[in-house]
């Protein structure tokens, strides 16, 4: 199963153990970044990313991980 995910500055070490552990269980991952703390990206950047790649069946599942999960939530329902 292919699984999209991202994150911005606030989800990112949450996204980063998220993405280690299921690596580790053999889950094959689209890695949208943030890809580390010194380039972050907003939510509204990220979500529409996760959300285009299971739209166009380029992942199965997707992940977001922010603040407080409410931006990414908003952002995405909207694709």
């Amino acid at each position: 199963m292919k699984i999209a995910i991202a994150s911005d500055l606030s989800g990112f070490p949450l996204k980063e153990a998220l993405a280690g552990h299921l690596r580790s269980k053999g889950y094959d991952l689209l890695d949208f970044g943030i890809e580390d703390a010194d380039h972050p990206q907003p939510y509204y950047i990220q979500a529409p990313k996760v959300a285009r790649a299971i739209l166009e069946k380029k992942a199965e599942k997707g992940i977001l991980v922010c603040g407080t999960g409410q931006g990414m939530a908003i952002v995405a329902n909207k694709h």
